[in-house]
Parts: structure tokens; C-alpha cells; sequence
């Protein structure tokens, strides 16, 4: 049973206008109304918007300094070295700063982080080594906006350095240009845009700069879906549209490293969606930053035949290893809650030494859900403690981070998401100080469970499924629809799989019948059905194919 706060959705429109206007179904249009489209040109762009819908480039604050200095750099025949971040949203940046760049006939190379040397972004190692290589000109993506000191040693050896970037702004680097869309002085209206969405937007700059056309940039596409996805950033505008049509482009890609992850990992690269980028190949992809090197899934994006396939079985190997990790983690968090008692500070912060620095993130993103509450988890990474942290809608992370920022060697994020250092001195100081300006209320840490619709499974239909697809690709900000029932009959409630962590049944309502299977909570929910088989359920509808037959099926999130 959950313990979250349902909610039904209450936006208000003329549905069944939209839905003639439209040729949909007004429960199709309530849906794109609950995303936050309301005119008829939203609701157009949200439909069927295209390339041709984003924003001018040049909007962006210091695009016009950045591609001028860049086609004035290549021209004269610098090195250019871009550093990235060993995340998917790095990579992928890093990989379509260095083909873009490339292209135009750059002398470009690429650096990425070591977690464990350098911690997170830019940092004076990178600076050092890339003046010794001889580099001339630098250029950051994903990370670089919270570098102003590294930045300002890079100026000192006398490189020139273009800083890309998505995270949020406390202060802007002494950098010769600056892209992040968060800047307070960015007039460009779409802030959303992942680390790779905004090297794509200035390789498309500098494309349209070399006299080329748009379109050539448009074999990177697959890159920024991949990132935008594995970034969990908002899958609305302008992201939705370069998520849309990545994906159409990476299902036909004829990029060897990428189809031999698919391979390694068992995926049809022909039917790629967001879920496999999120759960399969993002994770397996990072693992490489994670426990290894990050270069090694860049060296993959490039590498061919046999290279490719020993890449994409070593990336997925080491995913393994991070899984193993992960659940040792989140076991000693479990643990060290449980010697607590049960009494939570409002702001959890966890010092693990057991946990592997690489996966605090992760361990952390898991206790969230279990807390509901923001939760930093701390390792030990030589002499000093790196931290990673999860946040809840209440809470921005970053912003928070920043008014702790004189006990903090270093630290970059979002309001969701935050990567930190500190000296293990300092831990108790910075878990008192957070807590101490925590203005969360108890009903702030309660789950909420955002319904779309009140929707008995009588309507649910192959028609219906099939439409609901319009509102494709899914993710944060534009999630799968939920639906909802109450007095549902549960049937032949039972558990299924080797590993006994799904459930399956059939829902009775009003003399319709559905197929019905829950990959939460299922023993729990086999012994509430035991007690009493009348519950109300959350559910979304599928279409099963299954030994070549198409079957009409919901998938129970929650129940109560």
C-alpha cells in the first residue's frame, strides 16, 4: 500500500474542442493539457513540433563571441582541447563538440575528468596538462560554470576558454564566452537544455557560421537525445523535440559503438525508446566514468568492428560491477537510518566509508525514495570526502549548497541534484548547518502521486494506446500518463518471475476485465489482495506483445 498523497489533476479546458480541432480523443487531450499545453500553437508544437520550432541559437548569451572566436581559432590552426564531464550528458557533449568541431576542419582532442583524481569538472590538473600538450584554447561542456578559479589559471597560461554549460549560475567564470541558458543575463528562452543540448546548439552556430546548412548538424541529434534523457532533465520544448528526433535518427544509426551496446546489452537498436537510454545504456555508459574512465565510452562512440564490440563489453561489465556496488550501498545507508532509531533529520546527510565514492549519487537517488527527503551521500576519496546528493521538488540542492559554500572545497549541481567535496572535518558542521536552514514542512516530505485522469479500465482500449503515443518520448516533466480507479476487483492475484518481484492479476470493474501485472511492492500487494480483493488501483495501459499476440494490459504502480 503507498504511503504517498494522491493527486487527481484538476486543469481546465475545452477538451472536446481540442480533441475535434485535434482529431484526438478528449481524454487525450486532458493529457496534453495536464503537460502545461494550453493555446492551440502549444498544443501544435507539442504534437507535431519540429527542428524548425527551437530557438535561435544566437539567442543565447555569448554565442556570437563564442562562434566568432571559434572560426577565428580554427582558422589560425590552434589546438583545441574540449574537456568534458564522465557522465552520459559529458560524453555525449564531448563527442559532439569534438565531430562538430572536427568537421569544420578543427585540430581538436578531448579530456575527460577522472571522478576519483579530479572529482567533479574543470580542474587544475586538466588546466596543467592540457598548456603542457601545448593546447591553445579550451572548451568546456557540461561543466566549467562553477570554475572560476581553473578557468582563471587557464587565462593566466594563456589559453582562450569557452565555457558550455547547464548547471546553475552562482557566478559567471572569467571565460571569453560563456553558454549556459541559466545565466541571469541569457535572454534564450528555453532553460532546459541538458549539457549536450547546448554543445549541439553551438555546433549549430558555428555550422550555420562556416556557411553550411542547418541540417549537417543533424547526424549529432541521436547524441543530445541520449544525454537529455540519461540527464533526467525536463523532456519539454525544445527537449522534447531534439529527444523526438534523436530518437528517430539513433533507431536507424549506423554508429558501430553504439550497436554494439545495444548488442552487448541485449536491446534492439531498431525500437530504442527512453526507457532503455534511462535504465540501460545511460547506466552502462556511465559506468565507465563511474569505476574506470569515462574516455572509454567516448573512445567508444568512435571506435569500430572489434574495437567497438570489446568497448561495449567492457562498459557493460562494469556495469554489473557498479549494480553489485550500488546495492552495498544502499544497504549500509539502510543500516547506518536504522541505528538512528527511525528519527530523520529533514536534510539526510550519510557519511558511508564502506559505500565506493563512484555510486553515492545512485545510493543516494534510492534512500530519497525510501525518505522522502533530501539525502547526501558521503564517501571517503582520498583525503578528502566527496558527496553526492538527490533532492525532493521542495528542496533546491544547489541553491542550498551555495549558502554552505565557505566549508565546501567544491561543489556543482542542480536544485535536484548536487555533487560536492569536503574535508572530513567539516561534515558535521555542513549536516548541522543544512539542517539549521531547512525551512521544510512535514508536508513537504510526503510523496505526491500525480494522476492524470479518474479513468475506469473499461476505456482502455488499443485505439486509446495507441494515440497515447502522440505524447512520446516520456520523461521527467512529461511523464507516462497515470490513471486511476476506484473499487477494483483484483483476481488471481499472484507472484511471477525468477526473482518473485512482480505480480500478476486481472482487474474486474463493471463487467470489464483486464490483464494486469505490478513490478512494485508485489508481495505486499498479493497479501492485500489475500485481506481484501476490492482496492483502488494507479495504472497505466500497455499493449503486451507476447509469443506473437497483442494483449490489452495495465501495469498497477500504486495501490491503497
Amino acid at each position: 500500500m503507498t504511503d504517498k498523497k494522491w493527486m487527481i489533476a484538476a486543469k481546465r479546458a475545452d477538451f472536446n474542442e481540442i480533441a475535434r480541432t485535434f482529431g484526438i480523443d478528449p481524454l487525450t487531450a486532458r493529457l496534453i493539457r495536464n503537460r502545461g499545453a494550453v493555446e492551440k500553437d502549444e498544443i501544435q508544437r507539442y504534437l507535431y513540433g519540429t527542428m524548425e520550432d527551437l530557438g535561435d541559437p544566437y539567442a543565447m548569451r555569448d554565442m556570437d563571441k563564442a562562434v566568432g572566436l571559434t572560426m577565428k581559432e580554427i582558422a589560425g590552426g590552434a589546438r583545441i582541447r574540449v574537456i568534458g564531464d564522465y557522465d552520459v550528458d559529458g560524453v555525449m557533449a564531448s563527442y559532439i563538440l569534438l565531430t562538430g568541431l572536427r568537421a569544420l576542419g578543427a585540430d581538436a582532442d578531448a579530456a575527460i575528468p577522472d571522478r576519483a583524481v579530479d572529482g567533479y569538472g574543470l580542474s587544475e590538473r586538466l588546466i596543467r596538462e592540457a598548456a603542457r600538450d601545448g593546447v591553445s584554447f579550451l572548451i568546456t561542456c557540461d561543466n566549467g560554470i562553477a570554475a572560476a578559479k581553473e578557468v582563471g589559471l587557464a587565462a593566466e597560461l594563456g589559453m582562450k576558454v569557452i565555457v558550455t554549460d547547464h548547471h546553475e549560475v552562482f557566478e559567471i567564470p572569467p571565460a571569453d564566452a560563456v553558454l549556459d541558458p541559466h545565466r541571469p543575463d541569457c535572454p534564450y528562452p528555453y532553460k532546459s537544455l541538458c549539457g549536450a543540448g547546448v554543445a549541439y546548439r553551438f555546433i549549430e552556430a558555428l555550422t550555420k557560421a562556416a556557411g553550411r546548412r542547418a541540417e549537417e548538424a543533424y547526424g549529432l541529434l541521436p547524441y543530445v537525445a541520449m544525454a537529455t534523457v540519461a540527464d533526467i532533465v525536463d523532456l519539454t520544448g525544445e527537449n522534447r523535440i531534439l529527444v523526438k528526433e534523436g530518437l528517430k535518427r539513433l533507431r536507424r544509426t549506423d554508429n558501430e559503438g553504439i550497436l554494439a551496446l545495444c548488442e552487448a546489452c541485449g536491446i534492439d537498436a531498431a525500437s530504442i525508446d527512453t526507457y532503455h537510454i534511462g535504465y540501460i545504456l545511460g547506466p552502462s555508459i556511465n559506468a565507465g566514468g563511474r569505476l574506470d574512465t569515462a574516455t572509454r565510452a567516448l573512445d567508444l562512440l568512435f571506435a569500430k568492428g572489434e574495437e567497438a564490440r570489446r568497448y561495449a563489453a567492457e562498459l557493460r561489465a562494469l556495469n554489473e560491477s557498479r549494480k553489485a556496488l550500488t546495492e552495498e550501498g544502499v544497504r549500509a545507508a539502510v543500516s547506518r537510518i536504522a541505528e538512528q532509531g527511525g528519527k530523520l533529520d529533514r536534510v539526510l546527510v550519510l557519511y558511508l566509508p564502506e559505500v565506493h565514492p563512484s555510486v553515492a549519487g545512485i545510493v543516494a537517488g534510492r534512500i530519497r525514495e525510501r525518505v522522502s527527503r533530501p539525502t547526501f551521500i558521503l564517501a571517503p576519496s582520498g583525503g578528502e570526502v566527496k558527496g553526492s546528493g538527490r533532492s525532493i521538488p521542495a528542496y533546491s540542492m544547489m541553491q542550498e549548497l551555495s549558502r554552505v559554500g565557505d566549508i565546501l572545497v567544491r561543489a556543482g549541481g542542480h536544485p535536484m541534484a548536487a555533487g560536492l567535496t569536503i574535508l572530513p572535518e567539516n561534515i558535521d558542521a555542513l549536516r548541522q548547518r543544512l539542517n539549521d536552514a531547512c525551512t521544510l514542512e512535514e508536508d513537504d516530505l510526503k510523496d505526491v502521486l500525480h494522476i492524470d485522469a479518474a479513468v475506469p479500465i473499461r476505456y482502455v482500449s488499443e485505439k486509446l494506446i495507441e494515440e497515447m503515443r502522440l505524447l512520446e518520448p516520456f520523461g521527467k516533466e512529461n511523464e507516462r500518463p497515470l490513471f486511476a480507479e476506484k473499487d477494483v476487483r483484483i483476481e488471481g492475484c499472484r507472484i511471477i518471475g525468477a526473482k518473485g518481484n512482480v505480480a500478476k492479476m486481472t482487474l474486474v470493474s463493471g463487467g470489464s476485465r483486464l490483464d494486469a501485472v505490478s513490478f512494485r511492492n508485489a508481495p505486499e500487494l498479493v497479501t492485500r489482495v489475500r485481506r481484501d480483493p476490492n482496492l483502488t488501483v494507479a495504472y497505466y495501459p500497455q499493449i503486451d506483445n507476447w509469443n506473437g499476440r497483442r494483449i490489452l494490459q495495465a501495469v498497477v504502480t500504486d495501490f491503497m
